[in-house]
């Protein structure tokens, strides 16, 4: 037998961003330089200066139900697979691509609820959920990194966001009960992600705590 092909069925999914196992690389973690030059970077830069752009097309339609906001949005929505497709590819992963990919994640979702509640494209109420489990993602992540914790997306984290990018983009052409029922699956498994990073958050801290109490113990 030869040599595994370069490509063999695992790096072919990681590559794809179907496995996700294993660690976040080296470049992403704290203390790392941003890197601000680089091509995953620059998709993430398109993806923020196609917000407002998006915004202005969809509130100048008349009733939100706009293909050409749709399309906008599906391009900033999708943008988020993309930079990361290239930084596996390219190899180009950064400390600022870490923390700057889900804050514009949550500008996107913030600006497609604004369209969705302004038009009454969706449910209120459930626009209403869909905020607080959002503002509850970016207090935690920004409660983690004031105490030196990197809360990693979980799997839940992950798939949450396409039901909920989803359900945006198709109530801006599609008037059914599809968008709603892909935006209830959207939230339901975004409060258990947000759970999960509020426990992992607090383990990590108890850990860190009692590894620095241990060591200054030792030293006494």
């Amino acid at each position: 037998m030869g040599d595994a092909a370069p490509f063999g069925k695992g790096k072919v999914r990681r590559l794809f961003g179907l496995d996700r196992s294993g660690a976040e690389p080296e470049p992403t973690r704290a203390g790392q330089p941003l890197r601000p030059f680089t091509i995953p970077n620059f998709i993430g830069y398109l993806r923020l200066l196609g917000i407002p752009l998006f915004l202005w097309v969809a509130f100048s339609s008349g009733d939100g139900r706009d293909w050409t906001a749709a399309v906008l949005f599906f391009l900033i929505a999708g943008g988020d697979y993309v930079d990361g497709f290239l930084a596996r590819v390219t190899g180009q992963y950064s400390r600022l691509g870490a923390l700057m990919d889900p804050v514009i994640d949550r500008l996107t979702i913030f600006s497609g609820l604004m369209v969705c509640w302004h038009f009454d494209l969706l449910p209120h109420w459930m626009l209403a959920l869909l905020l607080v489990r959002e503002l509850a993602t970016l207090m935690l992540a920004r409660w983690g990194l004031s105490h030196g914790v990197d809360i990693e997306v979980n799997w839940f984290g992950r798939v949450a966001v396409f039901p909920v990018m989803t359900s945006l983009c198709f109530a801006m052409f599609w008037d059914s009960w599809v968008p709603t029922a892909l935006l209830a699956i959207g939230i339901v498994l975004g409060v258990i992600a947000t759970y999960l990073y509020a426990r992992v958050g607090r383990d990590q801290i108890h850990a860190s705590q009692a590894a620095a109490a241990a060591e200054e113990s030792a030293q006494q």
